[in-house]
């Protein structure tokens, strides 16, 4: 009789609700091992890997000594390096980044890998990346960094996430190629009415939510501070927002140029407009309008200029049936950031978990918010389980 050979074990840091574990999980490994100091996200795996994760808060926790496993895998909060947020350098969660690095030497495994967001390599915040990597290869490691794109595994949406593999000996380690088929939304969420979960909230008919929803078609976002057709302005809908003239939309249409044009700050994409600038640009006096649409709070003072009021890039954007999807983030199940491709609606928690790739088998314990956040801070399992494949393949001689 043949004795089958035991699968290879990981450990896994950060865990959250387990898309990097799946990921592993389908690919043959089994998991050893998983930490994360997030109840919700502890009880979530235990719901679908059986009583393996612990709830620990690994910056003050010593886990070397607990398990041995041939590959440690991590996926340290990103909150601090995401360009969504405020990328404050000095972000306490930030350090998590190069404790995941520290950790992985305690336990030696033979491959390590690490995902983050591509703006943990961006800007200053770029010398937390450069730690781990060259603490990894002090410690006798060997490296390959690539930024990978989720749709390229197969998973509908637009999301590109920095991946750092480690491992020791002289093989050569290839990033998996990307997939020939093009996923789409409505191909993903075909039958998800079905799934027993599947749970969602239209928007209440005559609230201003769904009056706004009404007048985003499929690829458009509610948006001032943008031009082109994709781009609904707060000043095109006069029921919700206001009338406006004519020549009160001009001004507001050169502010949203001139404001990015006539830059006088090296932050942001954008200042404030002097009155002085969008005369000499219109070519008439514009101080009566200005007025006008302060008072009609379209515009604002902004120190000694003026600026829209409304500078969000986009809210409501309602996506395609046969594009993929904006990032899943913590907000998407928020109308008010992702619209339903045609309902006057956000996403259920189903649907967000099937374009992050997780079957509708898998459980997520906790309140709304909870499961929101735990499907966008995840690791899309089929890029995980690729990456887990390649692993296998090229650095254990598992084929």
């Amino acid at each position: 009789m043949r004795l089958r050979k035991p699968k290879s074990r990981f450990i896994s840091l950060f865990s959250g609700c387990g898309g990097l574990d799946l990921g592993f999980t389908q690919a043959g490994f089994e998991c050893a091992n998983a930490y994360d100091s997030d109840p919700a996200a502890v009880e979530t795996h235990r719901s679908n890997f059986g009583s393996i994760a612990k709830l620990q808060d690994l910056a003050t926790t010593n886990i070397a000594g607990e398990s041995r496993a041939s590959v440690l895998i991590a996926g340290p909060p990103c909150q601090g390096f995401s360009t969504a947020g405020r990328r404050r350098f000095d972000d306490p969660r930030n350090t998590l980044l190069t404790l995941a690095g520290e950790i992985a030497l305690q336990v030696r495994p033979k491959v390590i890998l690490i995902e983050n967001v591509a703006g943990a390599k961006a800007g200053e915040h770029r010398a937390y990346w450069d730690k781990l990597c060259t603490m990894l290869t002090s410690g006798g490691y060997r490296t390959a960094v690539k930024q990978c794109e989720a749709h390229q595994f197969g998973v509908p949406q637009t999301r590109k996430r920095l991946i750092l593999v480690a491992w020791v000996g002289s093989k050569e380690f290839t990033f998996p190629k990307p997939i020939s088929a093009k996923p789409t939304l409505r191909s993903t969420l075909a039958g998800v009415e079905f799934a027993v979960d599947h749970q969602p909230e239209a928007l209440k008919c005559g609230s201003e939510q769904y009056a706004v929803a009404s007048q985003i078609r499929p690829g458009q976002k509610l948006s001032n501070v943008r031009g082109g057709s994709n781009a609904v302005h707060t000043w095109e809908l006069p029921a919700i927002f206001g009338k406006t003239t004519a020549r009160e939309k001009r001004v507001l249409e050169a502010v949203m140029k001139l404001r990015r044009q006539m830059r006088t700050r090296d932050l942001g994409d954008a200042d404030p407009v002097h009155v002085s600038a969008l005369n000499e640009y219109l070519g008439f006096a514009t101080e009566a309008d200005v007025d006008r649409l302060i008072k009609k709070t379209f515009l604002r003072h902004s120190g000694s200029g003026i600026d829209l009021t409304h500078t969000f890039n986009g809210t409501f954007r309602r996506l395609k049936w046969d594009g993929l999807a904006l990032t899943v983030d913590t907000r998407f199940g928020d109308p008010r950031y992702f619209l339903h491709p045609e309902d006057n609606r956000g996403f259920s928690f189903r649907e967000a978990a099937r374009i992050q790739g997780f079957p509708d088998s898998f459980k997520f314990v906790g309140s709304k918010t909870d499961k929101f956040r735990l499907i966008g801070n995840a690791v899309p399992p089929p890029v995980a389980c690729s990456l887990a494949t390649a692993i296998k393949e090229q650095l254990l001689d598992e084929r």
